[in-house]
Parts: structure tokens; C-alpha cells; sequence
């Protein structure tokens, strides 16, 4: 179970260096439009070293260089503000986020004059956090050993569904924000080297209606095929009400490893099944840290009529796509990515 104080740094469980703790906001901003800007701010705290890195993204574009979006600044070597504070923090990249009600409430500002971008808003939550480690929310997590959930890094983890509501200013153009969307917070040791896959991906239709999910899958295939996803966590939210999901999995259709369409079926904890499909509008190349890609695509997801909006990210570490890549110039075969 989660409690308010999960909000805030946790006593490191392990002397492992690489203990660190996560916070991600993804959002996006004219959903409705010809421009879908997808937004992604992130930051990595290993407090034990004293030091955190950080990334702000923006992107409307289909890219697979992470300069050839509209906005990509990352910092790797911040240093921990002193008193360590993940509550109320400001950053040297020029990030403040400030938690007034832990768990439900954050404020979230940032400046790069030099570049022409200011973001602000507020994010506030519909749901209590979903704890992916707590067999009472989440059907997954019977008689599994969570500890070893996408390596150690997800030792502890909730995701949450909210409400951002605010503006984004890039180079002149001004576009509110007004969308439904999932941020997460995560502590544990995080290597340096990811030797895990994870799909982590959501499709919020309303408040009152959003499917959550993480995902498993192969790259044995190559990045260019499609394949199966088997589903570890996730929820649904309807109705202000959380359904945990107890099986399912899908299918992607990737292009250099970027999810461009997605088919899912899930089970929730009342026994429905959920079918739903998503088709990409954007394509990044993210990397939360400088061993991993996250192949993110902003996705328009549709379900019985209804249409939404959500990232699917595709994470592979570096030296399984080194395998990958190696394994196609052995046989000849060329991909794109």
C-alpha cells in the first residue's frame, strides 16, 4: 500500500550506489490538432551519490534523433538539492515541482529562456497511487517476488492516473494543456546497464475511463517486426473506480523498435475484457538514462467507439540493441532505427 510518505525519499533498503528514485511526468498538448505534442519531465535522483539527472522533452514530430524534435534538454550530473527534498525541489536545467498534497497534488514549472520554452501546470490526481507490489491492489503480484519486477528498480513503484492542467510556450507558440495522463514514481537499485525489456503504455479516454498497463516482450525478431506483449501490471480506471488486471497481453507493430500500432486485450479483476487499438502520431527516441532507450509514441487509441490518447514506451537497454543490430548486419538484412 502506498501512503503519503512513499511521495517523499525512502531509506535506501540496499548500500548499492545505483539505489535511486524516479519521478516521470508524460503529458501532451493539442491532442486534438494537426500538432500532438507529446511531453515527457523526468528526473533520476541517486541520492546516495548526491547527484540526479533530468530530461524535458518536446515533441510533435516523428524522429528517431532526439535533437530533430521540438525540444530535448538532458542533465546527467545535477546535483541533489541539500536539504534532499522530493516534495518541494528546483533544479539547476530549471525544473521546480512542488508536492502541496503528497501523492495527489504536484506543481510543475519549467524554464529555458535561451530556448524559447516555459511549462507550467498542475497535475492532480483521480486515483489513489496503484501499487504494483501489493497483491490487495494489484492481482499480478500474488505469490511473485516483486523485487525482481524489470530488475531491482521497481523494488517500489505506483503509477497514477490525473488530471494535467496548464500551458506549454515554445519558440512563440502558446498551446494549453488540458488532457488526461499517468505519471509513476519508482525506487530501487537502477543499473547502469538495463538487462530488462519493459512496454509501458496507457490510453486515457476520460477521467472516467483509462487503461494502464505494463508489458513484457521479445526482440529476437528484430526491430521492424511485429510481436507479442505479455502483460505484468496494469489497471483500468473507470468511473473513479480501480480495476486491477489479472491477465492479457497484445500485439505491437514496430518500426525501428517505435510502437506504431498497438492491439491490446485485458482482463480486469471483475472479469471484463477490455479490447482496445492504437495507432502513433509521434515517435522519440528516450533516453531516461544514458543506458537505455525508450522508444516512445504518442498514440490515438480508440475502443468501442470512443477515442483516446497515451504513450506506448519501449524500453530496451543498449547492449541488447547492440545484439540486435549486430545480429541484422551478420545476415544482410537492413532495418531502420
Amino acid at each position: 500500500m502506498i501512503r503519503s510518505q512513499d511521495a517523499q525519499f525512502h531509506r535506501p533498503t540496499s548500500d548499492d550506489p545505483l539505489w535511486s528514485e524516479t519521478n516521470y511526468f508524460g503529458l501532451y498538448a493539442g491532442q486534438d490538432t494537426d500538432r500532438p505534442m507529446n511531453i515527457g519531465i523526468y528526473g533520476l535522483f541517486r541520492e546516495p551519490l548526491g547527484v540526479l539527472g533530468s530530461t524535458v522533452s518536446v515533441n510533435s514530430r516523428r524522429v528517431t534523433m532526439p535533437w530533430a524534435a521540438d525540444y530535448w534538454d538532458a542533465w546527467q550530473h545535477l546535483v541533489v538539492p541539500q536539504p534532499s527534498n522530493l516534495l518541494d525541489y528546483s533544479l539547476a536545467n530549471g525544473l521546480r515541482v512542488r508536492a502541496s498534497e503528497p501523492n495527489r497534488v504536484w506543481d510543475v514549472d519549467y524554464s529555458d529562456p535561451a530556448a524559447g520554452l516555459e511549462i507550467h501546470f498542475r497535475y492532480t490526481a483521480l486515483m489513489e497511487p496503484y501499487d504494483i507490489n501489493d497483491p490487495t491492489q494489484d492481482p499480478m503480484a500474488v505469490d511473485r517476488d516483486m523485487s525482481l519486477t524489470w530488475g531491482h528498480a521497481y523494488a517500489g513503484h505506483f503509477d497514477q492516473t490525473g488530471h494535467y492542467e496548464g500551458e506549454i510556450e515554445l519558440r512563440g507558440l502558446r498551446t494549453p494543456i488540458d488532457c488526461v495522463s499517468t505519471m509513476d514514481h519508482s525506487w530501487g537499485v537502477r543499473a547502469e546497464r538495463q538487462t530488462s525489456r519493459l512496454s509501458w503504455m496507457h490510453a486515457h479516454f476520460s477521467r472516467d475511463l483509462v487503461v494502464h498497463g505494463l508489458f513484457d516482450f521479445s526482440t529476437q525478431d528484430g526491430p521492424d517486426a511485429a510481436g507479442e506483449i505479455r502483460m505484468t501490471h496494469g489497471y483500468v480506471l473507470e468511473d473513479g473506480k480501480v480495476f486491477g488486471l489479472k491477465a492479457g497481453g497484445g500485439r505491437t507493430e514496430r518500426a525501428g523498435f517505435y510502437p506504431e500500432r498497438v492491439s491490446l486485450s485485458v482482463i480486469d479483476s471483475a472479469d471484463r475484457t477490455w479490447e482496445l487499438t492504437g495507432s502513433a502520431l509521434t515517435t522519440f527516441p528516450w533516453q531516461s538514462q544514458p543506458g537505455v532507450v525508450g522508444h516512445n509514441s504518442l498514440l490515438r487509441w480508440e475502443m468501442n467507439g470512443r477515442t483516446g490518447y497515451g504513450e506506448a514506451m519501449d524500453f530496451v537497454g543498449l547492449g541488447e540493441l547492440g545484439e540486435v543490430y549486430a545480429r541484422l548486419h551478420r545476415t544482410g538484412v537492413a532495418a531502420r532505427g
